[in-house]
């Protein structure tokens, strides 16, 4: 039987505590769904939801969820009475390392989140979105997934995962209507991304977006999710690629030159 389409529709957000997932879960509530924020962590997550609710009283709900365990999604999937938006958008880049240096067990981490989170999650929550009459899943992938980069290779490996993941699921999914967007950020300045890639090193993180002339911000990245998701269900965009106009390539990215002078 289908979802009942006079009930607040539901979306479940994953990586929801911080960054991207956060500004996600904020802006869905905005456009009246009730969210669920999932993550490792309850505090972010507790955090995010009371922020939530203070604006738009009752639409935000914290449930702790690992992508990398079996138990944990079916455990958090299980409390859901519906889903009618999946926003996969757990995941993050661990390294810059060269092929010839990577740390595999990074790798395997990256790939974990990325790509098996992505597809764990989705098993779970495919059949309540079955029944869903405006049934969406938007996988949060990066311009990583369709460009590589040196020292990127372990986290373009992972993205380029989710990319066909979006890819294969579309074509399996021909004929019912569920939506499914693959969406590619590019730079997004978020407190936690580079600081986690570089291993908590502030200086190095801080470095990745000196001089950048306005790089995205997860809020940015959240409006793209809302204008996927707020389109006739008859409409699907199968990719959104989104950059900040100083990044013409993730490796051709504009940074104003530094004034030695006015430093003096």
């Amino acid at each position: 039987m289908s979802a009942d389409e006079t009930s607040d529709p539901i979306a479940l957000v994953t990586g929801g505590g911080t960054g991207i997932g956060a500004a996600t879960a904020r802006r869905l509530a905005a456009d009246g769904f009730k969210v669920v924020i999932t993550g490792r962590r309850r505090e972010p997550l507790e955090e995010t939801a009371t922020a939530i609710n203070v604006d738009h009283p009752g639409s935000a709900s914290a449930v702790v969820m690992d992508v990398t365990s079996d138990e944990s999604v079916r455990a958090a999937v299980s409390t859901l009475p519906r889903c009618d938006v999946l926003v996969n958008n757990a995941g993050g880049a661990l390294g810059v390392s060269r092929v010839e240096d990577g740390d595999l067990e990074e790798w395997r981490q990256m790939y974990e989140s990325n790509v098996l989170g992505t597809v764990r999650v989705t098993q779970a929550v495919l059949p309540l979105l079955r029944r869903s009459p405006r049934a969406t899943i938007v996988n949060v992938s990066s311009i990583a997934g369709e460009l590589v980069y040196e020292g990127g290779a372990g986290y373009t490996s992972a993205k380029h995962g989710t990319s066909v993941v979006s890819q294969t699921l579309r074509l399996e999914l021909n004929g019912e209507h569920v939506r499914v967007t693959d969406l590619r950020p590019g730079m997004v300045h978020t407190e936690g991304f580079s600081l986690t890639r570089l291993h908590g090193d502030q200086a190095a993180a801080d470095k990745v977006y000196e001089g950048v002339d306005r790089p995205l911000v997860a809020a940015d990245v959240a409006e793209c999710v809302a204008f996927v998701v707020g389109l006739p269900q008859h409409v699907n965009i199968d990719v959104l690629t989104v950059k900040p106009v100083a990044q013409a390539a993730p490796h051709k990215l504009h940074r104003a030159p530094i004034d030695w002078k006015s430093e003096a």
